[in-house]
């Protein structure tokens, strides 16, 4: 008789049918311009498009899109969100953006270049990483 074969499906790789969802709703805003903000950690990586005020006019996770666990802070998950971002943003008219990145994630790098491939402008790139001073006080010496 044996053990039956159970086909589970895996959290691997990219949900083709979150990323249709996240394709189809239409952006309601038409702008030239705009800010691109980047949150890149251990863990997950963030993307937010926001007009010149700070207002937001679309963003992505990884997590959105179906990247589960470990997964989702790879600079694959990271260039596949960019991906969605800059399709939207294209759709929005968007020319000229100003791409700002804040925190130490491998999908930093891979997030912008998979943006730029749309064809829209980077402005500036400038890094907002918070870098300690001095640390965390170190514990007292052991006493024996």
């Amino acid at each position: 008789m044996g053990k039956k074969r159970v086909v589970k499906k895996s959290g691997s790789g990219l949900d083709h049918a979150l990323k249709n969802r996240a394709l189809s709703k239409s952006v309601k805003r038409k702008l030239s311009e705009g800010i691109l903000y980047v949150e890149s950690t251990y863990n997950n990586t963030k993307l937010t498009l926001t007009d010149l005020s700070g207002n937001v006019i679309i963003w992505s996770t990884s997590g959105s899109l179906g990247f589960k666990g470990a997964k989702k802070g790879t600079p694959y998950a990271a260039g596949k969100i960019a991906e969605v971002i800059g399709e939207k943003a294209s759709l929005a008219g968007v020319k000229e953006v100003k791409v700002i990145v804040n925190g130490v994630g491998s999908g930093r790098e891979a997030a912008i270049r998979s943006f730029a491939a749309f064809g829209i402008d980077l402005t500036s790139i400038e890094d907002k990483t918070p870098v300690p001073h001095n640390g965390p006080k170190p514990k007292k010496p052991r006493r024996i």
